[in-house]
């Protein structure tokens, strides 16, 4: 793997603005210094993982026992790894993902109950001892998340439209288990998660993920600024 190229994710609750945040970053890591990106999701990141996405995200996708759904996701987990992530960066391009492993344990073990010792084992079975560089964690009010998102906590939804609203749908008790589980994962995580307020406007957030970025990561990584 080519030293400098790391794998970077964004993680947080329904709302927290990870996408815009995302495409803030890369582009600015692009301006700054001159570095090849490349952008992709959990689930998905690939044409046989984005076919269990649908069957994950989806409110129609089904109702699934939580073990089946981290197998489902160590599936697509495997292929985008496989396909996409590893690829990438054995050729030198930075990789930056909107959720990985982080969120199946937040959603899953966190959300659902399945706790974290067989997503852990599982996941070691499938990546080893493989692991983002850093992740940003987007820390929002579930009640806040929610409302950006455009979501009503009892708001119901027609059956003919398919949006990935299934885990939103469930509830705000749900979105502050996945709240509590994001934090702890940080809490034990201190070296590779930061914890970022994203209540606050937008290019706030932004700027303080390009500082934590050049203050506690950039040196590790021997960049220099694009000319």
């Amino acid at each position: 793997m080519n030293k400098e190229a790391q794998f970077i994710t964004f993680e947080g609750g329904d709302g927290a603005g990870k996408t815009t945040q995302i495409k803030m970053f890369a582009d600015w890591l692009t301006d700054k210094y001159g570095l090849d990106i490349v952008l992709t999701r959990e689930p998905g990141g690939t044409k046989e993982a984005e076919k269990i996405r649908k069957l994950l995200v989806q409110k129609d996708g089904g109702d699934w026992d939580p073990l089946s759904e981290v197998l489902l996701l160590s599936a697509a987990r495997r292929e985008h790894l496989v396909k996409k992530i590893w690829p990438a960066l054995e050729a030198g391009k930075w990789v930056i993902s909107d959720r990985f492993v982080d969120s199946t344990f937040a959603f899953q073990g966190y959300g659902m109950g399945l706790g974290p010792d067989y997503i852990h084992k599982l996941y070691k079975r499938i990546a080893g001892n493989f692991m983002p560089s850093i992740t940003f964690i987007l820390d929002i009010d579930p009640k806040e998340g929610l409302r950006r998102s455009g979501k009503q906590l009892s708001e119901t939804i027609d059956n003919t439209e398919k949006k990935e609203d299934r885990y939103e749908l469930m509830g705000l008790k749900f979105q502050e288990k996945l709240r509590k589980g994001f934090l702890d994962i940080a809490k034990r995580n201190p070296k590779r998660c930061r914890v970022i307020d994203a209540s606050q406007d937008i290019e706030t957030v932004h700027k303080q993920i390009c500082d934590i970025f050049e203050n506690s990561f950039c040196k590790y990584c021997g960049l220099e600024k694009a000319s």
